[in-house]
């Protein structure tokens, strides 16, 4: 009601009424705002007794003296620095103490807070510097993130070796692939070792193993295992993949630009490279899989010419009727689809007692 009296009776003062609300919705003065930050209303140099121009051995002097003297251990009653006497004046004193040492101990905290005794106008600015610093993790980002990286790289390799070795083991005890690796043996001539005699002697066991670790070592090196199982090789774990990536970016953007000039531009027939490439797009298949094929499906495919998408089409609707046949057939898939409808998902069933 005064404010509207004023308006009324006295000139301009709509204007002053204006004046004031604007007034009261400016920020408070940064000396209030920055009560919570840092030393509060006490200046850091003037808690510890030094100037601003300390270095960190005096300020690390004046802070251990001050420390012994009001640490709450160590006080004994004595009048606390004559603020006011009683154990809970000194405890206040401690923290205030300790806040003004870890203020200025550091060398870009000590920056900013000085900065701040400058510039208290830019209180906004202050805020941020303080509570980032603050709440910044302790350790760098960069170094979790490659300790991470690393760890998975190992577990990664370390997992590819164990699924290989699986892999191994089941091919030696397949009988086609352990017959053949034992005729390569003996052929090589290691497995026709003479009997040993006298203290040489090994046991049955021992020479079971060994001639186990020579059919292993003879199908590792001559059988070509792909896909999953296939030997790990360190390019292929993440860390070096994510090192190599700039590389195969660029290696790829020259190879779809070489494609682009030799098969889009130029008209160029495609070689056999480039059909096996085109046909497992279609397929939807990754590079490993489509190595673990058989070379003879392969050939297949460039004989029917399944680069080409009509050719690829019927390619598919016929593996699909293939598929129809043999699930029709197969009396696995009879008894499940027998299952799902008498009492597969969507059905219930009421049994009379």
């Amino acid at each position: 009601m005064a404010a509207a009296a004023a308006a009324r009776w006295c000139p301009g003062g709509r204007w002053a009424l204006c004046l004031c609300l604007c007034a009261a919705l400016l920020p408070r003065p940064a000396r209030g705002l920055t009560d919570r930050l840092y030393c509060g209303r006490r200046v850091c140099y003037e808690v510890l007794g030094v100037s601003r121009q300390a270095s960190k051995a005096e300020i690390a002097r004046a802070y251990r003296q001050l420390a012994r003297q009001y640490h709450p251990d160590r006080y004994r009653g004595e009048p606390a620095g004559g603020e006011g006497g009683g154990a809970q004046a000194a405890h206040e004193k401690f923290l205030l103490i300790a806040a003004a040492y870890e203020t200025l101990k550091d060398e870009e905290t000590r920056k900013d807070y000085d900065y701040m005794l400058d510039h208290p106008e830019e209180y906004y600015r202050h805020y941020y510097h303080y509570y980032r610093r603050r709440l910044a993790p302790k350790v760098d980002v960069t170094i979790v993130i490659l300790v991470t990286v690393c760890a998975i790289s190992v577990f990664q390799f370390f997992s590819w070796w164990s699924s290989y070795n699986e892999a191994i083991n089941y091919l030696a005890s397949v009988p086609k692939y352990r017959i053949q690796a034992t005729e390569i043996a003996r052929q090589q001539g290691l497995l026709n070792k003479t009997k040993e005699k006298g203290k040489n002697r090994r046991s049955k066991e021992e020479i079971r193993e060994e001639e186990e670790e020579i059919i292993k070592d003879i199908i590792k090196n001559k059988i070509d295992i792909k896909g999953g199982y296939q030997k790990p090789k360190i390019y292929d774990i993440l860390l070096f993949q994510i090192l190599l990536a700039p590389f195969y970016w660029c290696k790829y953007i020259v190879w779809y630009c070489w494609w682009i000039y030799c098969f889009t531009i130029k008209g160029q027939e495609y070689g056999v490279e480039e059909k096996l490439y085109i046909i497992r797009r279609y397929m939807k298949m990754s590079q490993s899989q489509f190595d673990s094929l058989e070379d003879h499906q392969k050939q297949t495919f460039l004989e029917r010419q399944l680069w080409i998408r009509e050719n690829y089409e019927v390619y598919k609707q016929e593996q699909e009727e293939e598929l129809k046949k043999k699930m029709a057939i197969d009396p696995r898939w009879k008894r499940y689809r027998r299952w799902m409808k008498n009492e597969g998902p969507g059905r219930l069933t009421f049994i009379d007692d």
